[in-house]
């Protein structure tokens, strides 16, 4: 999830927006951990549970990283009184189903699957994840991953 994050991370720009989805332990925040190393940003990329958003400024002279998680957000306003400068960032929502809408013309959705391990395997174990990306509008037209 790192290697596919950095990656993505490559080829963002200020005023992109990735919206993330996938149960607990999918891998949305290591796939952010990645795109953060892309972009050369400072500090670690931890989840942002309890802040609700984190900015890590660039190292660079690249865009900040805003790493949201929209979990305990119930309504799509709350997000948006977050003040988030998403011209200026490239802003990666965690649980953005449903809370991105309206936000921007453009983004990127990626939906993280990780099958569901037998009883017999750790679960704690590192496993293989399904990946479904959809681009919103046209800003992804030139998109590269592989």
């Amino acid at each position: 999830m790192e290697r596919l994050g950095e990656r993505l991370g490559a080829q963002l720009r200020a005023g992109d927006l990735v919206a993330l989805d996938g149960p607990l332990g999918a891998g949305k925040t290591t796939l952010t951990r990645g795109i953060g190393v892309a972009l050369g940003i400072r500090g670690p990329v931890t989840s942002p549970t309890f802040v609700l958003a984190r900015t890590h400024p660039s190292l660079t002279e690249g865009p900040p990283l805003v790493h949201v998680d929209a979990y305990r957000l119930s309504d799509p306003l709350e997000l948006d009184d977050l003040d988030i400068d998403f011209e200026a960032s490239v802003v990666v929502v965690e649980w953005a189903a449903g809370m991105i809408e309206g936000l921007a013309r453009d983004w990127l959705s990626i939906e993280i699957e990780r099958p569901a391990a037998s009883a017999d395997d750790d679960p704690d174990a590192d496993g293989p994840r399904i990946v479904s990306i959809t681009a919103q509008g046209d800003r992804w037209a030139d998109l590269d991953l592989a």
